[in-house]
C-alpha cells in the first residue's frame, strides 16, 4: 500500500497559518504561532495540543503516517500506485487540477455510522454538504472524498486518541487522496454556528431551501461551522454576506466508484502514464473552458443514477450533435471564456487585512468580468433555435437582465474600452486607466506621474542604443519590470558597456537592466501603486454592488460548464459512430466497443454483443491469453460510465439499466510476462467488493486466483463466484479456469462465453476477438502461445506429455448426476419464465408474438426432453463407469453449486409458478399444450411446473 511507504514521523496539529508557512514541532510551534499572531489566543483555541501526532506542513503538506502495528485497514488497497502528496504540480494522481479544497468530516458512532462531510473550494468559492449513512467500511465517505481530492481535511482532535475507525480508513487513504489531515478542538463543531453561517452567507434565493435540505443533518451542518471557521482563523479569508454558492449533495444520486475501480480502468487518468490523455477522461475531455473540464472530471468520478435527468442530457446532446449550425456556434462563443468560477470567487473572498496586492488583483477581476459579460451574448445567440429543455435554460440564463444591469454597473465607473490583456505590460496599462477619469482628482494626478515615469523610463533606453551604438529591445516582465535585450552577436568585437548590470546570457540574447533604469522601475511601481490606492474606493464599491448579484453570475457559470461538457460529448461523437443510449431493466448492447482501444489503435476494431438480465447476470468468460477477454469486460464497464454521465456510446445499439455501484478488480498490466499484483492484495481487493456489493452492482473481475497455486486459485474463485452470484449483481468474470465455467454452468443466472481464436495452424494463433457462447474450446492454447513466443523444443515437447497425461486422468473423472440435471431443468424454467413475462409485457404484434412462441415452444421442448432423458439415465445407472471420477466435481461443487442450486430454488420456483399462472393466457391458447409435451417426453412434473394441463 501507498501508505506503508511514509516514514514514522513526529508531527503536530496546527493548521496551515499561511501559504507557505512552515510547520514546527513540540515548544518552537507554539513559539512562531505567538509571534504571527501577537498575544491573541483566537487561533491558539482553535488548534489542540501539540503533542498529538499530526501536523499541516507546508502550504498544503501530506500527513506521514506511522507504521501499521496491527491495525490493517478496511479501506480498499491499492497494487502498484505509489503515493503522491501535495503540493501537486500539473495533474495530480487523480487527475484533478491543483486547487485549494479545504474539508471538514465528522461521524456517528454506532453500528451503522452517520458521517457529515464539508467541502470549501477556495479557488471556486463553491461550499458543499453531504451527509452519509456508511457502512462499516467507510466506503462512501472515502469515494466523497475521493471525487473532491481536498487539500486539507479537517477531523476532531478527539478523534485521534485512541483512533476511530473513520480516522484511521482516512489516514490509510491521505497517500491516494493526495491530502493533509489535520485536528480541530471539538468547539468548532457547532450546530448553531453553521446554522448562522447558513442563515447569512448562502444567496437568498438559496436559504430557505439549504434550510429544508440538511434539516435533521446536524454532521453536514458541524462540518460547515469547522470548515468556515478553519479557513477564517487559519487562513485569514472571510466571505461576505450572501456570497458563498453552497448545495447540499445527498449521497444518493450518483454512482459509487471506489480508488482501485478508478484507477484499474483508467476513468481520469492512464496507469502507466500520467500525461497521456489515453483514459475516458483524456477521450471525452475536449471541453474549451476550465469550468467544462472540472465537470467533465467529477461526473466521470460519480456518474448519475436519475433516469430523468440522464434523458434531458441526451436530448440536448442529440441536437448539439445533429445540427451542425448550433454545434459550431456553440463551440466558437465559449473558446475565449477563462476561467469565470476562479474569477468570481476572487470577486466574494475578502481577505481580513487587504493589502495593495489585494486591490490591483480586485481590479484585474472587474476587468475579468466585463470581458466575460461581453462574451455571454454569442453563447445565447448561438443557441438560437434550441429545442430541448437543458439548452433552452441555459440559452435563458444567458438572456438574463441581470448580464446588462452588471455591464451598466461597470461601465459606470470602469472606461468601457478597457479590455482583459493577456501581456504584464498591457494588463498593468489597462488597470492602471480602468477606473474613468474625474472620478477622483488625485487619481488624475498620479495617472499623470505614472505616464512621466512610463516616458522616462522609454526614453532612457532609447538614448542607451543611441550612446552605445546597439540594437536594445524593450522587454517588460511582472517581477523585473522593464529590462533591455539585446543579441550576443553585436558584442563579437567590444565587451558590453559598464553601463549595464544584471547582465544574463540566453541562447543568444543577452538581457540586462541599468541602475538608473532600475530607479525609474521603482518610480513606475511607486506611481502604479498610488493609481491603485486612489482606484480602491471606487473599485471595492463596484464589487460590493456587484456582489448583489453573484448568485445569477454563479448560475450562468454553471450553465456555460454544462453546455461546454456537451458541445465536449457533440465533438467525441461527430467524430465516432455513438449512439443514444436507453435506460431499460436489461444490459443490451449491440456492437459495443472499447472507447478508449478504437481511438488508439491503427487497426479495426471488432466489435461485440452484451447481453445481461438476472437470468444472465453472471458471464464467465474465458480464451486465449490476448484473446481480448479483459477488453470485452473493460469495454462493458466503461460504455455504462459513459452512458451514465450523459454522453452517447460506442455502439450501434444500447440499452442500460441504472448501475448505482460499480467495482473492478482487474489487471493492471495486460503483459503475460509483468507480475502486475499479489495474491493477498488481489483477495483484499475483491473481499472489499464483496462487503459492499448488492443488486444494483456491476462487477468486473479478471483473471482472479492466478497469483497462487491452481487448485487454490480454483477454489478462491468458485467460492467468490458463489457469492456473487448469490448478491444478483451484473457480473463479468474474465478466468483461465475452465473448470470454473463447467461448475458454475448449473447454477441459475450464469452463462458461459468465449473469446474466440484459431489454433488450428501449427506455430501461430489468430485471434478473432469475437465473443461466443460457450467454454473456449481449444485445447492447450497456453502451449500454443509458449511455443509462439518461443520456448525450446524439448520443454515444448515435456509440457504437452504432462498436458495429455493429465487430461486423459480429468476425462475418467466426470459423470452426471440427478441433482446437477435437476438444476438443468429448474435454470430452464426460469429462463422460461423470463421469456414468458417479456412477451406478456412487450409490444409484438399477435402475429409476431404467435410466430415467436412457437419457436419458444420447439426449444423449450426440445431442451426439456433432453434433460428429462439425462435424467432416466442417471438412474437407471447408464453411467456408472464415471460414478467414482466425477466424485470430485461433486465435492467441488456440493458446497458452492449443486447445494446452492437446491437451497435457492425453492424461491425460483414460487416465481416461475407465479410468473406461468399469470401468463396463463399464453399457455391456454396453444403455445403450450399438454397433449405435445406429454408426447415429446415430458415428465408430468414438468407438465405440472408448467401449469400445462390436459
Amino acid at each position: 500500500m501507498a501508505a506503508s511507504k511514509r516514514t514514522r514521523t513526529s508531527y503536530t496539529t496546527a493548521p496551515s497559518v499561511s501559504r507557505g508557512s512552515t510547520s514546527y514541532s513540540g515548544g518552537t510551534q507554539r513559539t512562531i504561532t505567538k509571534q504571527l499572531f501577537g498575544t491573541s489566543n483566537l487561533l491558539n483555541r482553535a488548534i489542540t495540543s501539540t503533542t498529538t501526532p499530526y501536523h499541516t506542513t507546508n502550504d498544503y503538506g501530506t500527513t506521514d503516517s506511522r507504521p501499521r502495528t496491527g491495525y490493517h485497514s478496511t479501506a480498499r488497497p491499492t497494487t502498484g500506485r505509489p503515493s503522491t502528496a501535495r503540493p501537486r504540480t500539473g495533474v495530480a494522481t487523480l487527475g484533478a487540477e491543483n486547487q485549494e479544497i479545504v474539508c471538514a468530516v465528522s461521524e456517528s458512532r454506532g453500528i451503522s455510522p452517520t458521517v457529515g462531510l464539508a467541502f470549501i473550494n477556495l479557488d471556486t468559492g463553491e461550499a458543499v454538504l453531504s451527509q452519509v449513512s456508511d457502512s462499516q467500511t467507510y466506503v462512501r465517505t472515502v469515494h466523497k472524498l475521493m471525487v473532491f481530492n481536498p487539500s486539507n481535511i479537517l477531523i476532531v482532535s478527539t478523534a485521534s486518541n485512541p483512533k476511530s475507525k473513520l480516522f484511521s480508513i482516512i489516514e490509510d487513504s491521505l497517500g491516494d487522496i493526495g491530502s493533509n489531515l489535520t485536528l480541530l478542538d471539538r468547539r468548532y463543531w457547532a450546530e448553531t454556528t453553521g446554522l448562522e453561517y447558513l442563515q447569512q452567507l448562502p444567496f437568498s434565493e438559496d436559504v430557505e431551501a439549504l434550510k429544508t435540505a440538511v434539516s435533521g443533518n446536524y454532521y453536514a451542518v458541524c462540518c460547515l461551522a469547522a470548515v468556515l471557521k478553519y479557513v477564517e482563523l487559519a487562513l485569514s479569508k472571510v466571505f461576505p454576506y450572501r456570497s458563498l454558492r453552497i448545495k447540499y449533495e445527498p449521497s444518493e444520486g450518483s454512482m459509487m466508484v471506489d480508488l482501485a475501480t478508478i484507477q484499474s480502468l483508467e476513468l481520469v487518468q492512464n496507469s502507466h502514464n500520467a500525461k497521456s490523455r489515453d483514459c475516458l477522461f483524456g477521450l471525452l475531455n475536449e471541453t474549451l473552458t476550465p469550468m467544462g473540464s472540472r465537470l467533465l472530471r467529477s461526473n466521470i468520478l460519480q456518474p448519475l443514477t436519475n433516469p430523468e435527468t440522464l434523458n434531458v442530457r441526451w436530448e440536448a446532446l442529440e441536437e448539439l450533435s445533429t445540427k451542425e449550425e448550433m454545434f459550431f456556434g456553440v463551440r466558437t462563443a465559449l473558446k475565449p471564456f477563462l476561467d469565470v468560477d476562479k474569477m468570481l470567487t476572487q470577486l466574494i473572498l475578502v481577505p481580513l487585512q487587504p493589502s495593495i496586492s489585494y486591490t490591483e488583483q480586485a481590479t484585474n477581476n472587474v476587468i475579468m468580468l466585463k470581458s466575460f459579460l461581453m462574451l455571454i451574448k454569442p453563447v445565447f445567440e448561438g443557441l438560437t433555435g434550441a429545442r430541448s429543455s437543458m439548452l433552452l435554460e441555459i440559452r435563458s440564463m444567458c438572456a438574463s437582465d441581470t448580464v446588462d444591469l452588471i455591464l451598466e454597473l461597470i461601465n459606470k465607473s470602469i472606461n468601457e474600452d478597457t479590455q482583459h490583456a493577456n501581456q504584464p505590460l498591457d494588463l498593468r496599462n489597462q488597470r492602471t486607466y480602468a477606473v474613468k477619469s474625474c472620478v477622483n482628482g488625485l487619481l488624475d494626478v498620479a495617472r499623470m506621474t505614472y505616464k512621466e515615469a512610463m516616458t522616462d523610463a522609454l526614453q532612457h533606453i532609447t538614448d542607451l542604443a543611441d550612446e552605445h551604438k546597439l540594437a536594445l529591445q524593450t522587454k517588460f516582465d511582472n517581477t523585473r519590470q522593464f529590462y533591455i535585450k539585446l543579441r550576443a552577436e553585436e558584442l563579437e568585437d567590444r565587451n558590453l558597456p559598464a553601463v549595464f548590470i544584471n547582465v544574463f546570457r540566453k541562447k543568444d540574447m543577452i538581457e540586462c537592466q541599468t541602475l538608473d533604469l532600475m530607479k525609474r522601475n521603482q518610480k513606475i511601481a511607486n506611481a502604479h501603486s498610488e493609481v491603485l490606492v486612489m482606484s480602491s474606493q471606487t473599485v471595492e464599491q463596484l464589487i460590493t454592488d456587484i456582489r448583489e448579484h453573484m448568485s445569477a453570475l454563479f448560475k450562468i457559470c454553471e450553465g456555460l460548464a454544462m453546455l461546454d461538457m456537451l458541445a465536449s460529448f457533440a465533438q467525441v461523437v461527430t467524430s465516432q459512430d455513438y449512439v443514444r443510449p436507453v435506460i431499460s431493466e436489461t444490459l443490451a448492447v449491440s456492437a459495443g466497443r472499447h472507447p478508449i482501444r478504437e481511438k488508439i489503435h491503427n487497426t479495426k476494431y471488432i466489435p461485440n454483443d452484451v447481453y445481461a438480465t438476472q437470468q444472465t447476470r453472471f458471464q464467465i468468460i474465458t480464451g486465449c491469453n490476448m484473446s481480448g477477454k479483459s477488453t470485452y469486460i473493460r469495454s462493458v464497464a466503461l460504455v455504462t460510465v459513459m452512458a451514465q454521465i450523459g454522453s452517447f456510446v460506442p455502439a450501434q445499439y444500447a440499452a442500460f439499466p441504472i448501475i448505482r455501484q460499480l467495482f473492478a478488480r482487474v489487471s493492471m498490466d495486460d503483459n503475460i510476462e509483468a507480475n502486475v499484483s499479489t495474491f493477498a492484495a488481489e483477495m483484499r481487493e475483491t473481499a472489499f467488493i464483496l462487503r459492499n456489493v448488492d443488486k444494483q452492482s456491476m462487477v468486473i473481475v479478471d483473471e482472479l486466483g492466478r497469483g497462487t497455486s491452481t487448485r487454490d486459485g480454483l477454489a478462491i474463485a468458485l467460492a467468490i463466484a458463489e457469492a456473487l452470484v448469490e448478491s444478483r449483481a451484473l457480473v463479468w468474470f474474465a478466468t483461465h479456469f475452465r473448470d470454473l465455467a463447467t461448475i458454475m454452468s448449473e447454477r441459475s443466472g450464469v452463462v458461459s462465453l468465449h473469446l474466440a481464436v484459431d489454433t488450428t495452424q501449427e506455430d501461430k494463433m489468430e485471434m478473432a476477438y469475437r465473443i461466443a457462447a460457450g467454454t473456449v474450446q481449444e485445447e492447450h492454447y497456453g502451449l500454443k502461445l509458449a511455443r509462439v513466443v518461443p520456448l525450446p523444443a524439448d520443454v515444448i515437447q515435456h509440457a504437452e506429455h504432462v498436458a495429455a497425461t493429465l487430461e486423459e486422468h480429468m476425462r475418467q473423472r466426470k459423470k452426471r448426476s440427478l441433482a446437477i440435471v435437476q438444476a438443468r431443468r429448474r435454470k430452464l424454467l426460469l429462463n422460461l419464465k423470463e421469456h414468458l413475462v417479456q412477451a406478456k409485457n412487450g409490444t409484438m404484434s399477435s402475429d409476431d408474438l404467435g410466430q415467436w412462441l412457437k419457436g419458444l415452444q420447439k426449444e423449450f421442448v426440445i431442451r426439456m426432453t433432453a434433460l428429462d432423458e439425462e435424467a432416466r439415465k442417471a438412474e437407471l445407472g447408464l453411467e456408472d463407469d464415471q460414478e467414482q471420477d466425477e466424485a470430485c466435481k461433486d465435492e467441488i461443487g456440493s458446497d458452492g453449486g449443486v447445494v446452492a442450486v437446491e437451497t435457492s430454488v425453492e424461491t425460483a420456483e414460487r416465481q416461475v409458478e407465479r410468473a406461468i399462472t399469470s401468463s396463463s393466457q399464453l399457455v391456454q391458447s396453444g403455445s403450450l399444450r399438454y397433449v405435445d409435451a406429454i408426447e415429446s417426453g415430458f415428465s408430468r412434473e414438468s407438465c405440472e411446473m408448467l401449469s400445462i394441463h390436459g
